[in-house]
């Protein structure tokens, strides 16, 4: 086996042999096409030449596919940019919310609605019981993000939600911090008020899409069976501030079903990467898979198109975060937040590699090359 490979050189190899024998919806084809092109002569490139000692490079320019694991670096960097000014003086909780894998039939079947549901049940359960006079009796705001993967690239939807240590009084006119430290809202109300909310959802959207329902083989026995089953709903302990945050959202926010450096070897046939094990003391482990096997559990996690994967909600929905923002730190006391500042213009001018004094400077564009690509058809 090839050590060292990357999900584009895996694409290239089998992607046109997969596409040809296997259905695919337009997202995922799009995803092929983009992934085996990324940084690659095909998508075309610049010439970068150092100030200094006139060493010279070659950068390709990369397909900004939101499922590609080369082009996410990029996007994170920007997207935490714009969050710093918006993180509160206060502690975080981390909640995650999970669907039971026997209703992964209704995700095959339609996946924008279950991720849909998803969102809105999580969104409701914790409005209502934060809401409860009885648990914290405050309006809270949360930023949610949907992954659906299992490490072992298995379907696995689940939603991770960063949440401030409190929330509005219900009128509105002061903070209510959590009220005890390292505790939130109780998981096992939230699980079961989640179950009740996410079968009610479903259960409307299957009365109202006959398209849906008749796409899903006994579906009253699957959700018969979730509804017996218990959900899981835990929560993590709780950030300690603003950075840890930040290095949270860079680690979940933009991450995807599997990056390059978890791929160790293929040889055209077999694919093997590494794994952490959550069920045996999270022990790094490898796996092994046929390499269609290992596309078709890549591609269960390209999401429909423009599908929003990251949501605000509570007080840091969109519409009015950044107003709620400005009342909370005044409520706390806080000064204003300072303005993100703008990216350094040296970032875009690295450093050169080998005599480490000038910058790479772009004297050449290079423009896409004829080679031969997926079908996108």
């Amino acid at each position: 086996m090839l050590s060292g490979v990357s999900l584009g050189e895996i694409v290239r190899r089998i992607g046109p042999r997969y596409e040809q024998s296997h259905r695919l919806t337009r997202p995922q084809r799009r995803a092929l096409r983009a992934i085996s092109l990324c940084r690659t002569p095909a998508l075309g490139g610049h010439l970068n030449q150092c100030s200094s000692c006139g060493f010279r490079h070659i950068v390709w320019h990369s397909c900004r596919n939101r499922h590609c694991p080369r082009c996410q670096a990029e996007a994170r960097k920007q997207w935490l940019e714009e969050r710093k000014s918006e993180l509160l003086p206060v502690p975080y909780f981390h909640v995650v919310f999970t669907i039971p894998d026997s209703l992964n039939a209704f995700v095959l079947a339609g996946p924008r609605q279950i991720y849909d549901i998803l969102f809105a049940a999580v969104r409701e359960t914790l409005l209502v019981i934060a809401g409860d006079p009885k648990r914290l009796g405050a309006r809270i705001g949360a930023l949610a993000v949907l992954h659906t993967w299992g490490q072992t690239l298995t379907l696995h939807p689940h939603i991770h939600c960063v949440i401030p240590a409190g929330g509005f009084s219900l009128d509105g006119r002061r903070w209510l911090r959590a009220r005890r430290k390292n505790f939130f809202l109780p998981v096992r109300v939230l699980s079961r008020y989640f179950r009740r909310r996410f079968l009610e959802m479903l259960r409307q959207t299957l009365r109202e899409d006959t398209a849906f329902r008749s796409r899903v083989a006994h579906a009253e026995q699957l959700l018969a069976r979730a509804s017996h089953n218990d959900w899981i709903v835990y929560a993590k302990r709780p950030f300690g501030g603003p950075e840890q945050v930040l290095g949270y959202l860079a680690a979940y926010t933009h991450r995807i079903a599997i990056s390059d450096r978890r791929i160790i070897a293929f040889d055209g046939e077999r694919v093997r990467f590494k794994y952490k094990d959550y069920r045996d003391g999270d022990r790094d482990k490898t796996m092994e898979l046929d390499a269609d096997e290992f596309l078709r559990r890549y591609l269960l996690h390209v999401l429909p198109e423009r599908f929003v994967r990251i949501r605000y909600f509570g007080f840091l929905a969109n519409r009015v975060r950044s107003r709620n923002l400005e009342l909370v730190r005044e409520q706390l006391g806080q000064p204003p937040a300072v303005p993100t500042a703008e990216v350094e213009q040296d970032a875009a001018a690295p450093r050169c590699p080998c005599c480490h004094l000038g910058l790479m400077v772009t004297v050449e564009i290079i423009p896409p090359q004829p080679v031969q690509i997926i079908d996108s058809s």
